[in-house]
């Protein structure tokens, strides 16, 4: 007999940014497990469900807990913040599954937080662009520098996730000086968006040179243009290449 387990992307946590189908699926679980913080975003439409949870860094044992509680013939859903298949525990429950298998996954994709907030910021991402965790628990440093090098060199937007924590307070001002090594010019332009989807939302544009002194949070998504990036007022915007004549440029100017 098969098993059932789903990997649910909840974006940002509100429930008017869940996919209809990731909202089908919970309702349908009998036991949603997933870290703490994920579980009080679902709020009271799923209390009556049951929760189970474990601190940071014991991904593995929630995965385990998964198989566990679907092993006893529970229908089961596993929460991931954003998307669970980017810097979620899609690929971890899979690494797994090899141990469990009468379990059969499921992903439900949802908004990561590269198109939650590029959407808050205007159009950060709207030509190729690249997403880079400054995290290295996981990810050696030497490695996450490279990437942040290679992106100056293709010219790629770029999104930050996990820019900063307490015990990584300088990191967001050590990849702006990687990327002002590579090349990127002081003036590029660049934007932040903190608490996306939630309560105390916020979003900033700034050069990247204004950039490295900012500090910011781990609930914190930090946008870096490309060299074609613009500020619009309080929008950052990664032009597509269209070519517009000066009237439309013109007209497009007095509407605002």
């Amino acid at each position: 007999m098969k098993y059932e387990i789903y990997i649910v992307g909840m974006g940002p946590g509100r429930e008017e940014d869940m996919t209809q189908e990731a909202l089908t699926v919970l309702e349908s679980c009998e036991v949603i497990v997933g870290y703490t913080v994920y579980l009080d975003l679902l709020g009271e439409r799923f209390s009556g469900k049951t929760f189970l949870s474990t601190p940071m860094r014991q991904e593995v044992e929630r995965c385990r807990m998964c198989y566990e509680e679907a092993g006893k013939g529970k229908r089961v859903a596993l929460i991931c913040s954003g998307d669970a298949g980017i810097y979620g525990m899609a690929s971890l429950m899979y690494e797994m599954s090899e141990e469990y298998p009468s379990c059969e996954l499921t992903v439900i994709p949802g908004i990561t937080a590269a198109s939650s907030g590029a959407a808050v910021l205007g159009a950060p991402l709207n030509h190729d662009f690249c997403v880079i965790s400054l995290s290295d628990l996981l990810t050696p440093w030497e490695q996450i520098k490279a990437r942040l090098r290679a992106a100056v060199l293709g010219d790629f937007a770029i999104a930050l996730y996990n820019p900063s924590s307490r015990k990584r307070a300088d990191y967001l001002q050590r990849a702006c000086d990687i990327l002002l090594d590579a090349g990127a010019k002081e003036t590029r332009a660049c934007g932040y968006v903190e608490n996306i989807g939630r309560d105390g939302e916020t979003a900033h544009t700034c050069t990247l040179q204004e950039l490295r002194e900012i500090q910011v949070n781990m609930f914190t998504t930090v946008f870096i243009g490309n060299s074609q990036s613009v500020i619009m007022g309080d929008k950052l915007v990664t032009k597509r290449g269209y070519q517009i004549g000066a009237g439309a440029r013109a007209r497009a100017k007095e509407r605002g």
